[in-house]
């Protein structure tokens, strides 16, 4: 069911047209509790204010499991009553994690989000945990990348000794990923625009080519990152940023603010669609 978008203040000015959620283009994912404490009290306020412009909360790493049940059944009950799905971060023990999956659908998780960022798994071990996801009733969410070692609080110097992987790989793993039900690819933004220097614009470039926007996410916490996507991809490409920048991510997308390179640029086209 298409939610019905409030009236905005300031209606008589221009902003780029936004889909009604649920949407599948212009996707905002956004990081929840990790770097800072986000509570329900909190998210009552961001939603009141924004929760239209939200797709997406994820529970960055393992955060739900140091909360009391309550709180995350909490958390997960105001999403979804402001139609934002619920993912999990990249974090599951490997000893448990058929009952890892159960319990995230018992406290009404949508999405699991599956990441090898520290650890070496085939890519058929991908795919039967994908399976298991979806026969759960769940959403699968890859995480794919470049770099070895990519997640946590890795230093830069680090991760260029890890090396990273070749592009047309993990372009390969993720269309696989994605033949066997997988929802959509998360881009791990490490060794491509993080942690890295130059930027590895071709990375994006080549995943987009390969598979297209509408199926991949963007990791762009970062300012720089975000309104550099926009640029180069428009408005309707699908990020990951935290909380904390839903605010400046959406005024990009609709036009009304930006840096110099951004002011006045970013334009969208829906007529064709009315």
């Amino acid at each position: 069911m298409k939610s019905k978008q409030p009236e905005r203040s300031f209606s008589f000015l221009r902003t780029n047209e936004r889909k009604a959620k649920p949407r599948t283009r212009g996707l905002t994912e956004i990081r929840g509790p990790y770097y800072s404490v986000v509570g329900r009290r909190y998210l009552e306020d961001l939603f009141e204010l924004v929760g239209e412009y939200v797709d997406s909360l994820k529970f960055a790493g393992g955060s739900f499991a140091l909360m009391p049940e309550t709180a995350v059944r909490n958390i997960i009950e105001l999403c979804h009553h402001h139609n934002v799905l619920v993912s999990t971060g990249g974090f599951q023990g490997s000893d448990a994690v058929r009952q890892y999956v159960a319990e995230c659908e018992r406290l009404g998780f949508d999405i699991i989000e599956i990441s090898a960022g520290f650890i070496s798994i085939s890519t058929d071990d991908w795919l039967r945990l994908i399976e298991l996801v979806r026969k759960s009733g769940l959403k699968a969410k890859p995480e794919v990348g470049i770099q070895f070692g990519a997640g946590g609080a890795t230093a830069a110097a680090e991760l260029r000794a890890e090396g990273t992987r070749d592009p047309n790989w993990a372009i390969a793993q993720a269309k696989r990923f994605l033949e066997a039900g997988a929802d959509i690819i998360m881009i791990e933004s490490e060794g491509i625009t993080e942690n890295v220097d130059p930027w590895r614009t071709d990375v994006p470039a080549k995943f987009i080519n390969e598979i297209g926007m509408d199926k991949l996410m963007f990791e762009a916490a970062d300012p720089d990152v975000f309104a550099w996507y926009i640029k180069n991809y428009g408005a309707d490409v699908n990020l990951f940023v935290d909380h904390s920048q839903i605010v400046q991510l959406e005024c990009l997308r609709a036009g009304i603010w930006g840096t110099k390179s951004l002011w006045g640029r970013v334009v969208t086209y829906k007529g064709a669609n009315k």
